[in-house]
């Protein structure tokens, strides 16, 4: 397993239509390779909320998600992106509870907006960042 950040949450236009794709890199920690992975706007936005340090006047689905496993004891230990199956990435989220480690299928949008919001360790699959991860020349 290789640790990421979040380094930032894009926004393109895609193809010739009016569409907005949305995509979150992730930064391996100790090298400059990325994964990047499309996601859906509103997951875009609960990412970017948290990453800066906004406030909404109600929570968000990822903020009462967070606040329900906090609320039944539980912790998140970490978000794994742990597939890639034809161009579509597989996550699972780590929970512990009373002693007691349980993993969850979830889409990598989902969980990257809980890990931020649990402050938890996000890994990647190396065998996913081989297939996907891409360098970027971050000078140019």
């Amino acid at each position: 397993m290789i640790e990421v950040t979040i380094d930032s949450v894009r926004i393109g236009l895609m193809n010739r239509k009016p569409e907005y794709q949305y995509v979150v890199l992730l930064r391996e920690r100790s090298s400059k390779r990325y994964l990047p992975i499309f996601i859906g706007q509103a997951e875009a936005r609960a990412i970017l909320i948290k990453l800066k340090n906004e406030t909404v006047p109600r929570p968000m689905t990822h903020d009462l998600l967070q606040k329900m496993i906090d609320a039944l004891g539980a912790s998140v230990d970490s978000i794994i992106v742990n597939s890639l199956e034809n161009d579509i990435f597989y996550a699972k989220i780590i929970l512990n509870l009373n002693g007691r480690q349980y993993e969850i299928d979830a889409r990598p949008s989902d969980a990257l907006a809980l890990a931020i919001r649990a402050d938890s360790p996000i890994f990647i699959d190396e065998s996913v960042l081989d297939k996907a991860g891409i360098s970027l020349d971050r000078d140019k």
